[in-house]
């Protein structure tokens, strides 16, 4: 790509479904981006400033947080607060969602940063944000606002922060992908058009869970695992970073499935990952590449959510082999 273009030129001049870019989308974006390029600074600074280790606190999911938990929190809520088109906001870190000075009609939920607990291995993480329409704009916020289906997104995205810090993002027409240069502060466009392969020979999930999976799942894992031998009549490669924002990002950049998928240990919940945070955005970004998500029983953004922690199983990635999964399922 010859001339760089920058997130803020990009967003100005292109065109989504034929039509240009709200102004206040538009800013949204850029203000979730600065946040995100101060967050990178954060992360890479890390033990040289105090960042690393536990912040001795819990989520509202009971998880322990750790200290860039809390600081990515805080980062976002500043970042974009004052932006005249957003409604209100909601992170995987609190319990309810926030109101905010703006009067526009955008709601922001946002993972302030996933995969958190990589960062003391100096692993990759991420993080996650979904854009949504609020229904009544003149409304006082509530948590009803929220719990839309991920068909009402009207973008989504997310920045991983590792050897580059790389940005994702959709906005219903495709994926495209920046990178932060960091001399200049700007991220600039690398890809204009994210595709993800039909077919894959790569699957990345928890093998150590296999004993709890249901049985379409393991069936789906076995024969992967039984290679030119078996059924499928061919070699499958394996990986698992353990941070989804890392193991989704590869699967955009050169095809394959991420599993993380329900087991038996908690029979009476659907799954272990957040639908609003991060399976709808995430689901929008890989259909929006030419892939598929599932929870098994429907796909991802058809789900429509009871709670605004509501948890699902996830299953994303090349379309032919969500169809698989989805076949064993049913």
């Amino acid at each position: 790509m010859s001339t760089k273009i920058h997130l803020e030129q990009y967003l100005k001049t292109t065109k989504a479904k034929g039509a240009s870019i709200p102004i206040g989308l538009q800013e949204l974006l850029i203000a979730v981006a600065n946040t995100c390029t101060t967050l990178s600074d954060e992360v890479a600074q890390g033990a040289l400033i105090g960042l690393l280790g536990s912040a001795g606190t819990g989520n509202v999911q009971g998880e322990v947080q750790q200290k860039l938990d809390v600081i990515a929190n805080d980062l976002l809520i500043e970042g974009v607060q004052e932006c005249k088109a957003l409604a209100g906001l909601a992170s995987e870190e609190m319990e309810l969602p926030m109101p905010v000075q703006g009067t526009g009609d955008y709601l922001l939920l946002f993972d302030p940063l996933d995969g958190s607990s990589n960062i003391d291995v100096n692993v990759s993480i991420g993080t996650i944000f979904s854009i949504l329409h609020k229904q009544n704009p003149i409304a006082a916020l509530q948590n009803s606002d929220f719990l839309l289906s991920g068909r009402h997104q009207a973008a989504a995205g997310y920045v991983v922060y590792g050897p580059q810090t790389t940005m994702a993002l959709t906005l219903g027409d495709g994926v495209v992908m920046f990178t932060l240069d960091k001399a200049t502060g700007q991220f600039v466009l690398i890809k204009d058009r994210v595709e993800i392969s039909p077919t894959t020979k790569e699957f990345a999930i928890n093998m150590s869970n296999m004993r709890h999976w249901a049985e379409p799942v393991r069936r789906y894992v076995l024969e992967c695992l039984d290679g030119v031998t078996g059924t499928r009549k061919k070699d499958f490669n394996m990986r698992w970073i353990a941070s989804m924002v890392a193991d989704v990002h590869r699967v955009l950049s050169r095809g394959g499935v991420f599993m993380y998928p329900w087991d038996q240990r908690e029979p009476n919940k659907p799954g272990k990952l957040r639908l609003m945070y991060e399976a709808n955005p995430m689901s929008f970004l890989v259909e929006q590449a030419g892939g598929a998500s599932t929870n098994g029983k429907q796909v991802i953004m058809d789900i429509q959510p009871q709670d605004l922690h509501e948890r699902v199983s996830v299953m994303l990635g090349s379309k032919e082999e969500i169809e698989r999964l989805q076949s064993y399922h049913a």
